[in-house]
């Protein structure tokens, strides 16, 4: 990891009047590593990429690249590079002046800045059509161009601001791939916003997902799928069913016995101290349940079915289970079109208590704030 571009916040808040953005947040990005920045709309998650952009000043609290303090630093003299939304390209210009224009602003002559255009274009494989007008290109090619002109400067941080949300799903996926590669081969920190759950796991080796203004977790993406720290990170992040219940005890082997709404009875390992009589939250991961054929002694429960969805590499069934929040099962297929289930019928859902994951966090409401 290169050192150069590790990014440092510290009790960084950004305000509005009177309402917190971003409140107080604490978070290093690694230098060379791929960062996914991930929230509902309004978290803060843009506002904190601006703020290492320099497109806007903390309240409070200091922000460093490179070990050098850049908090109020002018945007331009900070090494970061920010790619915009709608890209932004000038439509009058060929994608070789696009993207040779921060060159240009430079004062760099006219020929050294063509060929450094047209290298860079290459990078991104569309040296072929530098001479085009952005209207002639589609939306991925234009993709590639503005992310040719934010690389252009050689920046050490590069900062992505729901770059691929305006493109079509087949498109998506390739994009993803494209900045994966790009990433991989420039060795400079990537910061990518985004609102969508596998774009963020897919690219990134480091998943920052907010709420409010706050951190809620930061880890890799397997932590974040496997080992949410919060009911909210579960939910949000998708592929987990939140369940609650009460301890009634707790075994030698340190595996707590949580009973839960109906009297279902699960086994669920604490991450700290638990103690009889304590309310507790956990979470199952959807694709780990299977179906049996009755209701067992624990890790198990009884639902109606309410929907079912076919995904093409599974089945999503929800069943109703006198919760608050439908639970979750994703069946694999043919084991769902071996025996069809039906909207209306009684299902059994069973699975191993291993796969119980204690929920704690910030946001340890029963509410869900954000559906699937």
């Amino acid at each position: 990891m290169s050192e150069q571009s590790r990014i440092d916040i510290r009790n960084v808040t950004k305000a509005f009047g009177s309402v917190k953005a971003v409140n107080n947040v604490d978070l290093t990005i690694e230098g060379g590593s791929y960062c996914s920045m991930i929230g509902p709309s309004g978290c803060g998650k843009t506002t904190l990429l601006r703020m290492i952009a320099g497109h806007e000043t903390p309240t409070s609290g200091t922000i460093t690249i490179g070990g050098e303090d850049v908090t109020h630093a002018r945007t331009g003299s900070r090494g970061t590079a920010l790619m915009f939304q709608n890209y932004a390209l000038f439509p009058h210009l060929s994608l070789t002046d696009n993207v040779a224009f921060s060159l240009r602003v430079k004062g760099v002559d006219t020929d050294n800045r063509r060929t450094q255009a047209k290298e860079m274009l290459d990078r991104v494989q569309l040296g072929h059509l530098a001479d085009r007008l952005p209207s002639e290109l589609s939306g991925g090619q234009q993709q590639r161009v503005a992310l040719a002109r934010a690389l252009i400067t050689n920046p050490k941080v590069l900062l992505l601001d729901e770059p691929l949300s305006a493109l079509d799903e087949f498109l998506r996926l390739r994009m993803r791939v494209e900045l994966k590669r790009l990433q991989n081969e420039l060795g400079i920190t990537f910061i990518h916003v985004t609102h969508t759950q596998p774009e963020a796991i897919a690219l990134a080796d480091q998943v920052v997902v907010m709420d409010h203004g706050l951190i809620e977790q930061a880890a890799s993406p397997r932590d974040i799928y496997n080992r949410p720290h919060s009911p909210y990170v579960a939910r949000f992040m998708g592929g987990q069913n939140v369940l609650t219940g009460k301890v009634t005890g707790v075994g030698e082997d340190g595996m707590a016995r949580v009973e839960g709404k109906g009297g279902f009875n699960f086994g669920v390992r604490p991450l700290d101290r638990v103690q009889t009589g304590q309310d507790m939250r956990f979470s199952v991961r959807r694709d780990r349940i299977r179906l049996g054929s009755a209701a067992g002694a624990r890790d198990c429960l009884s639902g109606t079915v309410t929907n079912t969805e076919y995904q093409g590499t599974f089945v999503k069934i929800a069943l109703d289970t006198g919760e608050r929040e439908e639970f979750i099962i994703y069946l694999d297929v043919e084991a769902y079109f071996e025996r069809p289930i039906h909207v209306g019928e009684l299902v059994h859902a069973e699975w191993d208590a291993f796969l119980n994951h204690h929920l704690v966090g910030l946001n340890n409401s029963t509410g869900s704030p954000h559906e699937d």
